[in-house]
């Protein structure tokens, strides 16, 4: 199962390394702040060996849309969860304020008073 948030970045967190069973792994955690909710939260996302360079091109107070699923495991009869992030892609400014068009008295045409009927046929 998989979400998706938006919102601006707070913080971007120092890169951590290390080597497993399975070769060498790297992480990197990041903290936004949501946009879509009366309260906003504070979400921190883990990025798993990251090979598109995302921090290369996400900054603080930067507006994204991160794709997350998240993931729980038992470790000494208690239970953590993880948020990770899958996909992290730039909020187009233009696109995620797409107000209608504003208009004054002065677009609307005037009514006509010259005894026209009206010809609509219902």
């Amino acid at each position: 199962m998989s979400f998706k948030t938006t919102g601006k970045v707070l913080q971007i967190l120092p890169e951590i390394k290390g080597t497993s069973a399975r070769g060498e792994w790297k992480k990197q955690d990041f903290i936004i702040e949501t946009a879509e909710e009366q309260f906003p939260k504070k979400i921190c996302f883990t990025l798993f060996n990251d090979k598109n360079g995302t921090f290369d091109k996400i900054k603080p107070n930067m507006e994204v849309e991160v794709s997350f699923s998240i993931e729980s495991r038992e470790y000494n009869e208690k239970w953590y969860s993880n948020i990770n992030a899958f996909r992290v892609d730039l909020v187009q400014q233009g696109a995620a304020s797409q107000n209608p068009p504003t208009f004054s008295e002065s677009d609307i045409p005037p009514i006509g008073d010259s005894g026209d009927k009206d010809d609509l046929p219902f």
